[in-house]
């Protein structure tokens, strides 16, 4: 799996009775020490419910096709879960909602 940001949605009309009715995001691939853009791009079915500006993680290939979103559909790429926090050597480089500093 592949760790994305959602930048945006993808719409399209004319499409194969196979997806109609599915969600498609724009995600950018992420360096997940850094959290920034690699300013390289994908466009997967959301299998989860995903929104702007979350950080995802996403399966590609015939791997695609296993969520219950796309089971039998022509799927490449399908987000399959929504990051909640990323750690590398035991820190956080990533923490979706983080806890408010209490005041002293």
């Amino acid at each position: 799996m592949v760790l994305g940001r959602v930048v945006g949605t993808v719409v399209s009309t004319h499409k194969s009775s196979k997806i109609v009715g599915l969600k498609f995001l724009l995600l950018e691939l992420i360096n997940p020490s850094s959290m920034e853009g690699l300013d390289k791009y994908v466009v997967a079915m959301d299998g989860v419910g995903a929104g702007t500006g979350e950080i995802v993680f996403y399966a590609s290939g015939s791997c695609g096709r296993y969520t219950e979103a796309t089971l039998g559909k022509p799927a490449d790429a399908t987000i399959t879960a929504i990051v909640d926090t990323i750690e590398i050597g035991g820190k956080p480089t990533y923490v979706k909602n983080p806890e408010p500093e209490t005041a002293k």
